[in-house]
C-alpha cells in the first residue's frame, strides 16, 4: 500500500511528528515565481520548476532523499503560477498535476510530505489592506488543493502558509507595540480559516495532520501570548517555526547596512541563544501537547567557515530532536546540501552527523490510540 493510497493511522500529531525523523526542503523549485518567468517561459510547469536553478525533478532525485536517510520532504509551492487572471483564481490542471506527481514520488519513497502555500509573490502580505480579496484567493487555493488531495493518506501534511502575512506594515518588534494585536489577529484569522477549509472539505482531510504557521515563523514571535493556535475539531495541528539565528551568520553572505556578516558560529553565546529559543518553543508548545516542526533552518555556505556550517546545522538539528516533539527540516536549494544530480548529500561528514543524530533520538514505535 502506497502512502498516498488513503491510509490514515489513528495516531496523535505528536507521534506523527516524532516519526518524521529529519527533513529537508525542496527549495527554490515549485515556489519559484516572477513576472519574467511568465514573459520568457514556455508556459509549462517546468518553466517555473527550473527558473531558480533547479534541474527538473525526477523520481530518482526524490528517492535519493529517502536513500540518504531523510524521513520528511517539505515542498514549498507558489500556487499563483499558471493561475487564471479573471479573479476566479483557478489553478492550472497541468500545474497541480506536476506538483502532485512529485508528491506521489515522495510518498512512494515512504517520505512524509509537507505541502504549503509559500510566499507566492507576497500577495498574502497585503491581507491587512486588501482583506476581502486576499481571503477570496486564499480560500480558492485551499478549496482546490483540498479537493485534489482529499483521498491522500496521512503522510501528506498541509501547511497553512510560510511567513506571511506577518509583515512590518502594521507592526514590527523594532517599531513598538502600535497595532501589534491587529497584526497578530490577521495571522490568527488566516490560520483559523485554513483549518476550517480543510476540515469541511471531506475525505481524509477531516483527520489530516495540519501545520500551522507561526507569526513570521519566528520562535520568539510565535511564543508571544497574542499568537493563537486555531480551534481544530480533530485536534491534529502542529506549529511551524524557522531558525536562522543569528541572521548575520545564517543569512548574510556579505556586510549589509543593518549588520556585519559573520563567517563563524559556535560561541558560548550562540549556544545559549539556541538553547533559549528551543526551550521557549518546547515550554510554549511541546510541553502542552502541541508538536512543532522546524520547517526551515540552515545557512548559506558562501563566505562561511566550513566547520561552522557543520556545527550550526548539526547543533540546531540536535537541539530540536532532543526536545522530543520537534522535527527539524533543513532548508536546501540546488547543490547547497543535497546534490540533485548525484542524489547524494554534498558534505559527507555533515551527512554522517545528521544520521547519527536521527538514530540517537529515534522514538520508540508510537502507541495506536484506542
Amino acid at each position: 500500500m502506497t502512502a498516498h493510497s488513503g491510509e490514515v493511522k489513528d495516531l496523535r500529531t505528536l507521534d506523527i511528528v516524532k516519526e518524521m525523523g529529519i527533513g529537508i526542503n525542496l527549495g527554490n523549485t515549485f515556489e519559484s515565481c516572477g513576472d519574467w518567468i511568465d514573459r520568457w517561459g514556455d508556459g509549462t510547469p517546468n518553466a517555473y520548476e527550473t527558473a531558480w536553478g533547479s534541474p527538473t525533478v525526477t523520481r530518482e532525485m526524490i528517492q535519493g532523499y529517502a536513500d540518504e536517510g531523510f524521513g520528511t520532504l517539505r515542498i514549498p509551492v507558489a500556487w499563483s503560477n499558471m493561475m487564471s487572471k479573471d479573479g476566479s483564481y483557478v489553478i492550472s490542471d497541468a500545474y497541480t498535476a506536476r506538483v502532485s506527481e512529485v508528491i506521489k514520488w515522495a510518498l512512494d519513497a515512504d517520505l512524509y510530505v509537507i505541502m504549503n502555500l509559500h510566499w507566492d509573490g507576497g500577495w498574502l502580505s497585503e491581507y491587512p489592506t486588501n482583506r476581502d480579496e486576499c481571503r477570496k484567493k486564499y480560500s480558492a487555493i485551499w478549496d482546490q488543493l483540498c479537493e485534489k488531495f482529499k483521498d491522500y493518506g496521512d503522510h501528506l501534511i498541509f501547511e497553512s502558509q510560510n511567513e506571511e502575512p506577518s509583515r512590518d506594515s502594521l507592526w514590527s518588534r523594532w517599531t513598538g507595540d502600535t497595532d501589534k494585536a491587529e497584526a497578530y489577529g490577521y495571522v490568527n484569522e488566516i490560520n483559523q480559516s485554513f483549518v476550517n477549509i480543510v476540515r469541511s472539505s471531506g475525505g481524509n482531510n477531516k483527520k489530516r495532520h495540519l501545520l500551522i504557521s507561526g507569526y513570521n515563523a519566528g520562535i520568539d514571535l510565535t511564543c508571544d501570548a497574542l499568537f493563537r493556535m486555531p480551534y481544530d475539531p480533530a485536534s491534529r495541528c502542529a506549529v511551524s517555526v524557522h531558525y536562522y539565528t543569528p541572521a548575520e551568520f545564517a543569512i548574510l553572505e556579505e556586510d549589509a547596512d543593518w549588520a556585519m556578516c559573520r563567517c563563524t558560529w559556535g560561541t558560548d553565546d550562540d549556544y545559549r541563544e539556541l538553547d533559549r529559543q528551543m526551550n521557549m518553543i518546547k515550554s510554549s508548545f511541546v510541553d502542552k501537547g502541541i508538536p512543532v516542526i522546524l520547517g526551515e533552518y540552515g545557512c548559506s555556505k558562501n563566505n562561511k567557515d566550513e566547520g561552522s556550517v557543520r556545527r550550526f546545522i548539526s547543533s540546531v538539528c540536535e537541539a530540536a530532536l532532543s526536545c522530543g516533539g520537534i522535527c527539524p527540516v533543513l532548508w536546501d536549494t540546488t547543490a547547497l546540501h543535497y546534490d540533485r544530480n548525484s542524489h547524494k548529500m554534498v558534505d559527507r561528514q555533515l551527512h554522517v552527523t545528521l544520521l547519527e543524530l536521527r538514530d540517537k533520538y529515534a522514538p520508540a514505535a508510537p502507541a495506536v490510540l484506542p
